[in-house]
């Protein structure tokens, strides 16, 4: 099996290339070679006829920019792909941003009605969208992913910079919302699974631990891991991208029944990865 695979030094992208290591023949072209997002559709289509994929797996997107920039990065991409390697597995990484806002105490399924409430959102659906029309295709809907390597775009990110940097105290946005931390391994692995699969019958999964907790909870956590006893202040606003949801939890019983997949870490066995990195 040969398998292409997009933005595999990035966070996600980086478990995916693990896991998939040992899955087949793993490409994985840097943006020198092809830039998936500002570079030429020709150019693209002529690196999938040069590498024959048998699957083709997307871990590149943007969480913030204008909404011309989401789109271009989040719904293009997906629009290319489709126009690029038909005969392949198509397979991207969409968002739970898709959904919008979710009555509390709900456990989101893929089939649940969309209402993004902003620009990201709009464009992981287009994205997802485009991919249910078109057959061998799957889009992933991942929910907060954590761990190794966590980024600062993320509000765990952001504490743990702080926490690396000696802070006395931790500043960051509100912290109430409630949240379903996944482990970006637990990601790889659901992705693993689809690619590997004989069969995959749906074109959407939820990427999640189907357990929500509240950020603060998290953040205490992480705060706890790194030995830090100093106050925690919830300042100014979070991201503009998810500010309107204050809950959002997945329902997981479809990648379960299709796939065998299900979450191998816990949110404390999260925490202790993003800080042993750190």
């Amino acid at each position: 099996m040969r398998i292409l695979l997009f933005g595999s030094s990035g966070f996600i992208g980086r478990h995916v290339r693990a896991a998939l290591d040992d899955a087949g023949e793993l490409i994985c072209p840097r943006r020198d070679r092809h830039d998936l997002v500002n570079g030429e559709l020709d150019d693209l289509k002529a690196l999938i006829r040069a590498e024959r994929p048998d699957a083709v797996v997307c871990c590149v997107g943007a969480l913030t920019g204008t909404p011309g920039e989401l789109m271009r990065a989040n719904a293009m991409v997906a629009a290319g792909l489709l126009e690029s390697a038909p005969q392949a597995r198509l397979v991207r990484l969409g968002s739970a941003g898709e959904y919008g806002v979710v009555p509390e105490g709900h456990a989101v399924a893929e089939d649940d009605r969309l209402e993004p409430v902003g620009a990201y959102g709009v464009s992981h659906a287009a994205g997802t969208r485009l991919f249910a029309l078109a057959s061998n295709t799957v889009s992933l809907r991942v929910f907060n992913p954590i761990g190794a390597g966590q980024p600062a775009e993320n509000v765990l990110g952001r504490a743990a910079a702080q926490l690396r940097a000696g802070n006395t105290e931790l500043t960051l946005g509100p912290l109430g919302a409630y949240r379903d931390f996944v482990d970006v391994r637990d990601v790889a692995s659901l992705i693993r699974a689809v690619v590997v699969a004989g069969e995959v019958p749906h074109p959407v999964y939820n990427a999640g631990s189907g357990r929500a907790v509240t950020v603060r909870e998290a953040v205490r956590l992480l705060a706890r891991e790194a030995g830090f006893t100093g106050p925690i202040r919830e300042r100014g606003a979070g991201p503009q991208r998810s500010a309107a949801v204050n809950w959002i939890q997945a329902d997981i019983t479809r990648a379960a029944k299709d796939l065998g997949w299900a979450p191998a870490h816990d949110l404390t066995d999260s925490i202790k990865s993003i800080w042993d990195a750190a």
